[in-house]
């Protein structure tokens, strides 16, 4: 990494410990830029500030744990996977042209990823969300996948798109003149938990109102079975659907069957 002249070239200033630019990661307290928690800001090489900067990332992302049964069920707020590829891509792709700092802002709901220099000239967002590679730092990008730190296939963005495909609020890539910012959001957050729960009971009301309108009654034993749901979560169901009309409840002696409210008995 010396140049004909003789003189370090820039790549080798940027894997150095002499490198100009920094990381800066901050963590606030709800979701805005009121109060900061933490902060701090990585120097040296670009490697340094990676390894650094995604460990403090990965102290700072915690983990939702919900019984069920007698298994224990641990959620991260973040995939591991997306944080990565949303660091790496702030880290190769960013123009160091530009001497400010490779920005990341942690929230209680999403964290944001923001890099220096924007698209390059005549790529458009369209085009990277597609998959399309084209380097900035193409000696820097080498390094990198020498390194087995990333695959040089312009992957990375698909990839955290993968991870977010499921998820009510999907992960956002932006560009403006100068600057490019990657939105991945917090799995665990409360806001996001109540839609997830919203889509998901939803889904299970209507799989239990098909089956209680093809076979003209339903019982909690049945809302079990089909949902593979314990007989709290059945019966809550059940109840909730009575409360809206859904279904009218009659009992004779022990049992107690549902009927859809557009069908007699």
């Amino acid at each position: 990494m010396i140049g004909e002249d003789g003189l370090y070239t820039n790549l080798a200033l940027l894997l150095s410990d002499q490198c100009e630019h920094t990381l800066k990661i901050a963590v606030f307290q709800g979701t805005d830029d009121v109060i900061i928690r933490n902060h701090q800001e990585f120097k040296g090489s670009l490697l340094t500030q990676l390894e650094d900067g995604y460990s403090f990332l990965e102290k700072n992302i915690a983990v939702k744990s919900s019984i069920e049964g007698l298994r224990r069920n641990d959620v991260r707020d973040y995939p591991l996977a997306a944080v990565r590829e949303a660091l790496l891509n702030a880290i190769i792709h960013r123009d160091y042209s530009f001497t400010g700092s490779t920005l990341i802002k942690i929230y209680d709901d999403r964290i944001e990823f923001v890099s220096l220099g924007g698209l390059i000239s005549g790529l458009s967002i369209d085009a990277v969300i597609m998959g399309v590679s084209q380097s900035r730092n193409s000696n820097l990008s080498n390094v990198f996948h020498i390194l087995k730190l990333a695959d040089n296939h312009g992957t990375g963005i698909k990839r955290i798109r993968d991870l977010y495909k499921d998820c009510p609020k999907q992960a956002v890539f932006e560009s403006a003149a100068g600057a490019f910012r990657t939105t991945i959001f917090n799995l665990n957050f409360k806001g996001n938990i109540e839609k997830i729960d919203y889509f998901q009971q939803n889904a299970e009301l209507e799989i239990v109102m098909k089956f209680a309108m093809n076979k003209k009654v339903i019982t909690r034993r049945e809302v079990e079975k089909i949902l593979s749901v314990g007989s709290t979560k059945a019966y809550g169901l059940l109840t909730e659907m009575c409360h809206k009309g859904m279904l009218t409840v009659k009992k004779a002696g022990n049992k107690t069957r549902y009927f859809p409210t557009i069908v007699e008995e």
